[in-house]
């Protein structure tokens, strides 16, 4: 039986923790106070928020490698936005409305040989807003490699990938983070690798969000929540995720936090941790429920009701 690396990992990370805990209190209470209603229609939404009527089934889902490839890091002083039809957005919505926009200018981004040698100029352009968006030239670098190994060992299709994993979400995982290094989401904590793998989970359930009227998607139930900035922010304000004093005043102050630290790891590893919690707390009254649907409701709740919770800084390309 295949198994999600991910939960595994993460145990001795959780029981070990020093600087995060979670409040299992404040989850019966945030599950008893559940708004159901909101959190069915998250898990009965059928699309990732994709207005691309002009592309194939296979151009669609070379969009969504593309833009979960350098769907990372955009916080900033000030942040980045971007302006799409009279509106501004931030972070992966405006990630998401910059490709958007880039393909209303016939810009080939879903084509692999056009990502290979993608200039510079044309990114900047896609991703112009406010300010330059955090770690430019990672994004740049990424979008080429990706672009090359997709276009090498996949003919440049990604439902190349989907067919080879015979649709099975765990085994697509392993193969995005085999083939594909800015995927191998990983971390050392006491000497033992953590695995997150947090934009190939994404990844894998904006394609079963979009496709999963055409496909039969097996082991999405396996995914675990997606290790972030928004979520722990969420649960922390949730008093689901406790802070220990240091590790609070650092994310009050703004001050940041070194990506592979043992702070940043017990973040990470307590949030997917909590989320499965919740699951099982949720599962006598929704036993359909998944992760990533209460990570998709976690998510919302951040944008729309606790916008402005600090949250952790790191910087880094994984999330």
């Amino acid at each position: 039986m295949l198994k999600n690396p991910v939960l595994k990992s993460i145990k001795p990370v959780v029981y070990q923790s020093k600087y995060v805990n979670i409040n299992k209190k404040a989850i019966k209470s945030f599950c008893k106070n559940l708004d159901f209603c909101k959190l069915k229609k998250q898990i009965d939404r059928t699309s990732v928020e994709l207005k691309l009527g002009s592309l194939g089934l296979g151009q669609k889902m070379n969009f969504l490698f593309v833009i979960n490839s350098i769907n990372f890091c955009y916080w900033g002083d000030p942040k980045w936005r971007i302006l799409y039809k009279g509106k501004t957005y931030d972070g992966a919505l405006g990630l998401l409305k910059a490709f958007q926009k880039a393909i209303e200018r016939n810009i080939p981004i879903t084509d692999t040989n056009y990502l290979v040698n993608l200039p510079r100029i044309d990114l900047l352009n896609i991703l112009k807003g406010n300010v330059l968006i955090p770690l430019f030239d990672e994004r740049w670098r990424i979008l080429k490699e990706n672009g090359r190994i997709l276009s090498q060992k996949y003919n440049g299709e990604f439902i190349n990938l989907l067919i080879k994993s015979d649709y099975n979400a765990l085994k697509l995982l392993k193969i995005l983070t085999k083939d594909f290094p800015s995927f191998n989401d990983f971390s050392i904590y006491n000497k033992k690798k953590v695995f997150f793998y947090k934009r190939a989970q994404l990844l894998i359930a904006d394609i079963y969000r979009e496709f999963r009227d055409k496909y039969k998607f097996k082991n999405i139930h396996k995914l675990t929540a997606f290790a972030d900035y928004k979520i722990p922010c969420v649960l922390r304000k949730l008093k689901v995720l406790e802070y220990s004093d240091e590790l609070s005043e650092k994310i009050d102050k703004y001050i940041q936090i070194p990506f592979g630290s043992e702070e940043e790891i017990e973040i990470r590893a307590n949030t997917i941790f909590a989320v499965e919690l919740i699951k099982r707390e949720l599962k006598s009254k929704i036993p359909f429920i998944k992760s990533i649907d209460i990570d998709a409701y976690l998510w919302r709740l951040g944008r729309e009701k606790f916008k402005n919770q600090k949250h952790h800084l790191t910087k880094t390309i994984f999330y």
